[in-house]
């Protein structure tokens, strides 16, 4: 019994991890990736959809992006959802084929700016390591009338040294993506 509790709990740790280095990914630093593009949802007839699902992204070279929509009819909408994106910084040039997005250079106040984005998702994501913890004590605690105090006691300071752990892999993924950012 505690070794399912332990199981959906390391499963959703890893999960909260994962997720905030998607959250990570999405943050632009000095040079073009198309996992900065992951995020934006484009008004596709009416219905929200996922820009990876519309077009192809694709370096050009280390500060632009070509976005080649499948659907030509899309371009505009796509072109628009790239310019609505927040904290993106670059206006998108449309051609008739091709969307060209040239990214900006990075001043130091726009970096600064980044690493405030980068460690509120960090929080968010310890947040979210917490929460799955706060919700394997309250299933630990159900369980004391069938296991015992003492296994109880044990499974819960293991507990506390799992979520450590993916605390750590979260504050280890932004120091990471920190120094990516403060890099010239």
């Amino acid at each position: 019994m505690i070794d399912e509790v332990f199981a959906d709990v390391n499963d959703r740790m890893s999960k909260a991890v994962e997720a905030a280095k998607e959250g990570f990914s999405t943050v632009r630093t000095g040079r073009a990736n198309p996992a900065l593009l992951q995020g934006v949802q484009v008004d596709y007839y009416g219905t929200p959809t996922p820009l990876p699902q519309l077009a192809s992204v694709q370096n050009q070279d280390a500060r632009s992006l070509v976005i080649t929509p499948y659907d030509k009819g899309a371009m505009k909408e796509v072109e628009q959802a790239i310019r609505d994106m927040p904290n993106l910084g670059a206006n998108p040039n449309n051609d008739g084929t091709v969307i060209r997005l040239n990214l900006p250079e990075l001043t130091a106040e726009r970096r600064k700016e980044f690493v405030k984005i980068v460690k509120a998702k960090a929080e968010d994501a310890r947040v979210a390591v917490r929460n799955v913890r706060r919700h394997g004590k309250d299933e630990l605690e159900a369980l004391k009338s069938e296991i015992g105090e003492d296994e109880i006691g044990r499974a819960e300071k293991e507990l506390e040294s799992l979520t450590k752990q993916y605390i750590d892999q979260i504050d280890d993924a932004m120091k990471r993506k920190e120094t990516e950012l403060l890099e010239v």
